[in-house]
């Protein structure tokens, strides 16, 4: 069963729009990923998100409102503006950037500390991207990199490669189960 009527069947008498917002530094993927997801595949050639992008579309009778916020330093502040009507979280890591692994713990950590989004436990899901590269560290070494398992939120990890879609749908399809978890839990 494919990932978008999953959502159908989950959110159709409930709710029938999630939101999502997608984090994690510059260049690690997040626009080619939101643009992957989309119903009609448009263009995959992007340039750097300046500020955020909003993605809006709708498959199966469900609508996904995703902010893609950049994730250039400057920009990294405005993050916690959307925490208070996110449903959930993509954050989106180049597994082949090791260097920067630290920067995104420190983000992460920023992330989690905030008031609002502490209090709600908001659903987070990673996507270790570029699994297509030949120097990108597995989904379990990024998740001991980072340390998840220390985290109270609901979340997963999964290898991704955005250019071909491939780890998306089941990312995805976890994310949406875990809103729903939480919309139940959280009345």
């Amino acid at each position: 069963m494919g990932i978008f009527k999953r959502l159908f069947g989950l959110f159709y008498k409930r709710r029938t729009k999630v939101k999502i917002l997608a984090v994690g530094l510059d260049n690690s993927g997040k626009t080619t990923l939101l643009k992957k997801l989309r119903p009609k595949k448009a263009d995959l050639s992007t340039v750097p998100t300046v500020g955020y992008e909003f993605e809006s579309f709708s498959k199966n009778g469900v609508a996904f409102d995703c902010v893609d916020m950049s994730g250039q330093s400057k920009y990294r502040n405005l993050w916690e503006h959307y925490f208070t009507d996110t449903d959930g979280v993509i954050f989106v890591v180049d597994a082949t950037d090791k260097l920067r692994f630290v920067v995104v713990r420190e983000e992460l950590e920023t992330m989690l500390s905030h008031q609002e989004f502490s209090r709600r436990k908001i659903p987070l899901l990673f996507f270790a991207n570029k699994m297509d590269l030949h120097d990108a560290v597995t989904p379990n070494e990024l998740l001991a990199t980072l340390q998840l398992d220390d985290l109270a939120h609901p979340w997963r990890i999964f290898a991704s490669n955005a250019l071909r879609g491939e780890g998306l749908e089941e990312g995805v399809g976890w994310l949406v189960d875990a809103i729903a978890e939480h919309k139940t839990t959280a009345k």
